[in-house]
C-alpha cells in the first residue's frame, strides 16, 4: 500500500537538515562508512592479488559530496529538496565539500588500481561541470566514461561496469544505488528486500545516513497507542 502524500512541517526539514549539516554524529558515521569501505577494499584486493579488473562504484551526493548547503538554501526559498532549477545552479556553480573520509578512500582505491565509476543521478547537462567539481576536490579517474550520470537507471550503469569489471563495491546513501529492485517500491518493500540482502550491507554494500531525503520522506508516524490514564 502506497503511503499518502503529506506536506512537511518547516521544522521538520529543519531538524533534518540540520543534523546532516551539523551534527557531529553524520560526521562519525560518514568516517565509519569509509572505515568500512577501506577494510572490504583492501580484502577484495587481497583476495584477487591485484587491483586489476576490480571496480569501485559510489553514488556522489551525501556519499562523496556534502550538499547540505543546497538544502538548507532550497529550505530557506521554501522549495522541495528536489526543485530543479536550484538543483541544477547547484551543479554547475555550487561548491561542496568532501564528506570525511572521502579523499583518502578513493586515493587508496586508485593507488590499487581499482577503477573508480561514480554512477550518480546528477543531470547529464552538467557533466562538465560535475567533472570539474570531483576534479577540483582532488579525487582520481574523473574522466568521462567513469562519470555516469542521469539518463539509463542506475541498475544498467551498473551492469555496463560489469561488462569489463567486478564491482567488488559499491556506495550510496539510498538503496536504489546498490540494486534496481529498490527502485520505484512501496517502502514496505523496500524493508523486505533489505532483509532479503541483509548480508551485502557492511559487506560490499556500504549506506551512507541522509537524514534529509529519500522515499522515506512521505510515510506517516506510527505512533505509541499508549493506554489511557485512569
Amino acid at each position: 500500500m502506497t503511503t499518502p502524500t503529506r506536506r512537511h512541517h518547516p521544522s521538520e526539514r529543519a531538524i533534518a537538515i540540520r543534523y546532516q549539516q551539523l551534527s557531529a554524529e553524520v560526521k562519525a558515521l560518514q568516517r565509519q562508512c569509509y572505515a568500512l569501505a577501506t577494510l572490504r577494499l583492501r580484502a577484495a584486493v587481497k583476495e584477487n592479488g591485484t587491483g586489476a579488473g576490480l571496480a569501485v562504484v559510489s553514488d556522489i551526493d551525501e556519499t562523496i559530496l556534502d550538499n547540505t548547503p543546497v538544502m538548507a538554501h532550497a529550505m530557506t526559498l521554501g522549495e522541495h529538496l528536489d526543485a530543479f532549477d536550484t538543483w541544477k545552479l547547484w551543479e554547475r556553480e555550487g561548491v561542496p565539500s568532501l564528506l570525511p573520509g572521502a579523499a583518502d578512500f578513493f586515493r587508496l582505491a586508485d593507488d590499487l588500481g581499482v577503477a573508480i565509476f561514480y554512477v550518480s543521478d546528477r543531470f547529464e547537462e552538467n557533466k562538465l561541470a560535475t567533472i570539474a567539481t570531483l576534479s577540483r576536490l582532488g579525487l582520481p579517474q574523473v574522466h568521462a566514461d567513469r562519470v555516469l550520470l542521469f539518463g539509463p537507471t542506475k541498475a544498467e550503469r551498473r551492469a555496463a561496469v560489469e561488462r569489463n569489471h567486478r564491482i567488488v563495491l559499491q556506495l550510496g546513501d539510498t538503496l536504489h544505488d546498490f540494486h534496481g529492485a529498490f527502485a520505484g517500491v512501496t517502502l514496505d518493500e523496500q524493508h523486505q528486500l533489505a532483509e532479503d540482502h541483509a548480508g551485502r550491507f557492511g559487506d560490499d554494500w556500504i549506506v551512507f545516513p541522509n537524514a534529509a531525503h529519500g522515499t522515506w520522506m512521505e510515510a506517516e508516524l506510527r505512533p505509541w497507542d499508549a493506554p489511557k490514564l485512569r
